[in-house]
């Protein structure tokens, strides 16, 4: 065994086991929802340990958190397996994310500060603004206007159990259904579902903006159902 060796062999136990699960975790999410690691893809405990370098110990336990998140599937049979995007988990996902954003808008509209109404308003001019060709747009997994969008309202909803649901668990699952058809009549009628959402939220008209949501969630989940037909 070489110097090196000796010291890479001392370097994992230096860092608790929960800090290098939860890192781990954190890594793997990211490569999955990232498309590093392909939806549907058996995960090798063995090739995973060497690739991370780390001991089986934070390893599953960085798995058992996917499974919580429900990016992965584990059986005694198969092992654990990247989840598959279908369109029946896309709906299922989407009729969730209905109820749980709408919740989210009738809260904002109650307990909306002037910061985040600000905040709101300046996302959205901004769409408007690249939808004019007025200021160039920035991509991303989910379009980064439609997501800093719905980010937003979930924060300004005040209600942190609300909050962990659709920023750490919903959202990231959201990105394994990207959509790459960049259709510019959709993200026009989108900019203009953002714009009526947000009157009703200012207006703190709870039951309005919570129609609105709901609308505006039933609609793009029928055309993300499409997408992947």
């Amino acid at each position: 065994m070489t110097h090196h060796d000796k010291h890479a062999g001392k370097s994992e136990p230096a860092e608790p086991s929960g800090t290098l699960a939860e890192r781990l975790f954190e890594q793997l999410t990211e490569a999955i929802l990232q498309g590093e690691i392909p939806l549907g893809s058996k995960l090798s405990e063995p090739l995973l340990a060497r690739k991370y370098n780390v001991s089986r110990g934070p390893l599953r336990e960085a798995l058992h958190r996917l499974q919580e998140r429900r990016l992965i599937t584990r059986s005694a049979n198969q092992g654990a397996r990247v989840i598959e995007a279908t369109p029946e988990r896309l709906s299922e996902l989407f009729e969730v994310r209905e109820m749980l954003e709408g919740l989210a808008a009738r809260s904002a509209a109650v307990n909306m500060s002037d910061e985040d109404r600000d905040a709101l308003r300046q996302i959205i001019e901004n769409h408007e603004a690249q939808l004019e060709g007025l200021k160039p747009e920035v991509h991303s997994a989910l379009g980064t206007t439609d997501r800093d969008f719905h980010f937003r309202i979930a924060q300004a909803s005040r209600n942190p159990l609300l909050i962990g649901l659709l920023c750490a668990e919903l959202y990231p699952l959201l990105r394994l259904y990207r959509s790459r058809n960049d259709n510019p009549a959709l993200r026009r009628r989108s900019a203009v579902e953002h714009r009526r959402i947000y009157d009703a939220i200012i207006d703190h008209d709870a039951e309005m903006a919570e129609l609105m949501m709901r609308r505006h969630i039933a609609s793009a989940r029928v055309r993300r159902i499409e997408a992947l037909l």
